[in-house]
C-alpha cells in the first residue's frame, strides 16, 4: 500500500473526476458530470466529452486538493485512468497527470478503469478483502471476475455482445425516456409489473458465466415498434419486465459463480450497480447462500476518481522520466484488466 495520499484523476468517458485517497480513506472526491451536455444527443459524444474535460479538469483537481486540505506537493504520487475508454477523454486525463507529476516531482501510476471499479469495494466503509467474485456492469462493460488478490482479477465471464448499461439505456430510448436512460427506466419500472411481459434471457442454459443482451433489446423493439397506443401503465409494465430480464441474470450468475468457487462474498461495481432492483436481487440471492454482499455507495459505482486512487495501491509506480512514454489506450488488454 502507498504510504501517503494519492491524487487520482479519472476522465475515461463523460465524468471529469479527481480525488485524494489515503490508504482506504477517501479524503476528497469531486465529480463534474457532463450528463446535461450529452442529453440532447441521447448518448455521449466523444468530441464534446474531450473538450469539456479539457476545460474542467484543472478546476476539479484544485477542488479535490482543497477539500482534502492539501497542496500538490503534499501528495505521494499522481494516479490516472489510462485505459479503457474514449481516447480523446483519456488523453486529457493522462496529459494532465503527467504535467502535474512533472511539476511537483512526483511519480505517476497508470490505472485500468475496470480495476478501479473492482477496487472501489476496497475503500472504507465497505473495506472488502479477497477472495470474492466481482460483477462490473456499466454502459461499456459487463464482466464477472474472481478476485483472489487485488492486482490480478481473473475473468470468469463477460458479455458477448452489448453491455448491461447499454441495454438499459437502449430500452429507455425505445420507451421514449430521456438520457441518462438507466435511471429513467428504473423510475418508470417502479410503477410496473415485472411479470407482465416475458422477455428472453439469453445464454440461460449455459454453464459458463457469459452474458448477452442483444436479444432482449430486439424483443423490446418488436413490442413497441410502430405502436402509438402504448398506455402509461403498459409502458411501466414493459420497463419493469425489461429491467428484470437485464438485471436478474447479472445477480444470478454473480451469486452462482461465488458458490462455485467457494468464496464468502460478492461485490458490485459500475454504473448499473447503482440500480436498486439489481442491489435487491443480489442481496436476496446472496443471503440465501450465506454470502456477504459488498456494494459501495452509489457515488463509487458510477465513474469517479476515488476508485482510481484505490486501484493505484495495487499498480506499478512509475518514476520520472519513464512515465513520459506512457500513453492513453482506448481498449482493455487481452486479459481484460491490467494491473
Amino acid at each position: 500500500m502507498i504510504d501517503g495520499p494519492v491524487l487520482a484523476i479519472e476522465t475515461s468517458c463523460d465524468e471529469t473526476a479527481a480525488a485524494v485517497v489515503e490508504g482506504r480513506v477517501i479524503r476528497s472526491s469531486v465529480v463534474a458530470s457532463q450528463a446535461e451536455l450529452h442529453a440532447p444527443y441521447g448518448g455521449v459524444v466523444p468530441e464534446v466529452a474531450a473538450r469539456h474535460h479539457l476545460g474542467t479538469v484543472n478546476a476539479v483537481v484544485d477542488r479535490a486538493l482543497d477539500e482534502a486540505g492539501l497542496g500538490l506537493g503534499d501528495v505521494r504520487c499522481i494516479a490516472v485512468t489510462q485505459r479503457p475508454g474514449l481516447i480523446g477523454a483519456l488523453l486529457v486525463g493522462v496529459a494532465t497527470a503527467k504535467a502535474l507529476a512533472y511539476a511537483a516531482g512526483k511519480p505517476l501510476i497508470c490505472v485500468d478503469h475496470l480495476l478501479g471499479h473492482v477496487c472501489a469495494a476496497w475503500l472504507e466503509p465497505v473495506a472488502l478483502d479477497p477472495p470474492f467474485v466481482s460483477l462490473i456492469a456499466s454502459g461499456g462493460h459487463t464482466r464477472l471476475d474472481l478476485v483472489e488478490d487485488w492486482a490480478t482479477p481473473r475473468t470468469l465471464g463477460q458479455t458477448i455482445d452489448d453491455a448491461a448499461g447499454e441495454a438499459l439505456d437502449k430500452g429507455a430510448r425505445l420507451l421514449g425516456l430521456g438520457y441518462p436512460g438507466g435511471p429513467a427506466l428504473e423510475r418508470l419500472a417502479a410503477g410496473g409489473d415485472r411479470a407482465a411481459h416475458d422477455f428472453p434471457v439469453a445464454l440461460g442454459g449455459r454453464s459458463a458465466r457469459d452474458f448477452s443482451f442483444a436479444g432482449v433489446k430486439t424483443s423490446l423493439l418488436y413490442r413497441v415498434r410502430g405502436r402509438d397506443d402504448v398506455s402509461d401503465a403498459e409502458r411501466a409494465d414493459l420497463a419493469a419486465s425489461y429491467q428484470e430480464a437485464v438485471v436478474r441474470p447479472l445477480a444470478e450468475r454473480l451469486v452462482d459463480a461465488a458458490v462455485e468457487h467457494g468464496v464468502p462474498a460478492v461485490a458490485l461495481g459500475g454504473g448499473v450497480a447503482a440500480n436498486g432492483r439489481l442491489r435487491e436481487l443480489v442481496t436476496d440471492l446472496a443471503d440465501r447462500r450465506g454470502l456477504r454482499v459488498a456494494v459501495p455507495d452509489r457515488a463509487l459505482c458510477t465513474d469517479n476518481a476515488a476508485m482510481i486512487g484505490a486501484a493505484a495501491q495495487f499498480a506499478t509506480i512509475i518514476a520520472w522520466p519513464d512515465y513520459l512514454a506512457m500513453d492513453a489506450m482506448p481498449t482493455a488488454p487481452p486479459g481484460g484488466i491490467a494491473a
